[in-house]
Parts: C-alpha cells; sequence; structure tokens
C-alpha cells in the first residue's frame, strides 16, 4: 500500500470510465469511427479492458503490464478522438475546440500512467 494516491485516483477513473461503457453504451457507439467494424462488441470490449487494467493498476504483480495496457489503449483511442473532429455527428454536440484539446491530453493521460512504472 505504498503506492502514491495518484495511482488509485487514475484506477478509479479507468474503472468509472470502463462501467460507464456498459451504462451508456450508445454514447460511446455514436462516437465509432464507421471504418470500424461490430461497435457494440468493441464498445463492451473497451468498456471490459478499461475496468480490467484500472483494477491490475491496483495490483503490484500486474501494476507494469496494466500501465502499458492503458498507454496502448490511450494511442487507439486516439482514432475515436480525431473521427470525433471530422463531423458534426461524430462531434456528439461536444464543441470543436474542446475536442481539439482532447488530442493533446490524451498525451498527457500516457504520460500520468507512465510515471508510475
Amino acid at each position: 500500500m505504498n503506492e502514491p494516491i495518484g495511482l488509485y485516483i487514475m484506477a478509479a477513473i479507468y474503472i468509472f470510465g470502463g462501467l460507464m461503457h456498459f451504462l451508456k453504451p450508445k454514447m460511446y457507439m455514436r462516437i465509432m469511427p464507421k471504418y470500424l467494424p461490430n461497435h457494440k462488441a468493441l464498445v463492451y470490449l473497451s468498456g471490459v479492458a478499461e475496468i480490467v487494467l484500472g483494477i491490475g493498476l491496483c495490483i503490484p504483480a500486474v501494476k507494469a503490464f496494466s500501465i502499458y495496457g492503458i498507454m496502448a489503449m490511450l494511442a487507439v483511442f486516439l482514432l475515436v478522438h480525431v473521427y470525433m473532429l471530422s463531423s458534426e455527428k461524430a462531434a456528439a454536440g461536444i464543441p470543436k475546440w474542446i475536442l481539439i484539446l482532447r488530442l493533446p491530453l490524451q498525451f498527457g493521460l500516457m504520460y500520468w500512467a507512465w510515471i508510475y512504472l
């Protein structure tokens, strides 16, 4: 239990985010790039990944694996963020300036995970 509180906050954020994929799947399906198949399955799979990786942050034996998994997941999620900039429907009502700010935020989140390696 010597881990910094920030690691547990990060874990809670990913677990909560993953749960939201199951509670509000339509919200996530709406922002899925059209070129990806099986949107519903991908939404649920990404939700499971967020939950599992978030829990993994709290288990010392798999913490490093979870950190690398989160960094990879965030890199893949960049596809969704770029797609959301491509049309008003994909933007889901989010202002364009916020969508633009989300791109560097992804790299900030990757760095936040990396510092706990």
